[in-house]
């Protein structure tokens, strides 16, 4: 559409099915590299893709043709697929339902960005339960604990 000028910076957050520690250092790389080939694929520009042995934080400047819920089901439809052809687990791979979804201004980019690049790092520290819950109250985000993602410490 001519003369339409956007810059929606979102993060989306989702786990792997039961939270197990299935994404393993033998195809993590690969995978986050999997996934930014995807959101280019799909008409997105990638800013920033990884996470930790349960989940996966995606960061990209959405193209406002884009449908998000659409998107990320195209996103964990083909990396299930691609996880499941190359035999990186044992047994069927899959990601839990829903995501977490986020907007960010240009200024907060660079915050963005270095916080998904050191992941492993910052959950150390934090759990991917804390690290989550403290997204959804700090955009004020109304949630039922039976929807929230399942959670196993």
């Amino acid at each position: 559409m001519a003369n339409t000028y956007t810059q929606f910076n979102i993060h989306i957050v989702f786990s792997v099915k039961g939270r197990e520690n299935l994404i393993t250092n033998k195809f993590r790389d690969r995978l986050h590299q999997y996934l930014s080939g995807i959101l280019k694929n799909s008409g997105q520009y990638p800013l920033a893709v990884n996470g930790d042995k349960d989940h996966v934080h995606l960061f990209f400047e959405l193209n406002p043709k884009t449908s998000i819920s659409n998107l990320i089901s195209i996103i964990k439809s083909n990396s299930t697929k691609w996880i499941n052809e190359n035999r990186f687990v044992l047994g069927r791979f899959s990601w839990q339902e829903g995501y977490g979804g986020f907007s960010y201004s240009r200024s907060q980019r660079d915050a963005v960005i270095n916080y998904i690049t050191k992941q492993e790092l910052h959950h150390r520290k934090r759990t991917f339960r804390e690290e989550y819950l403290e997204l959804l109250e700090k955009f004020s985000i109304k949630f039922k604990g039976e929807y929230v993602f399942e959670f196993y410490e």
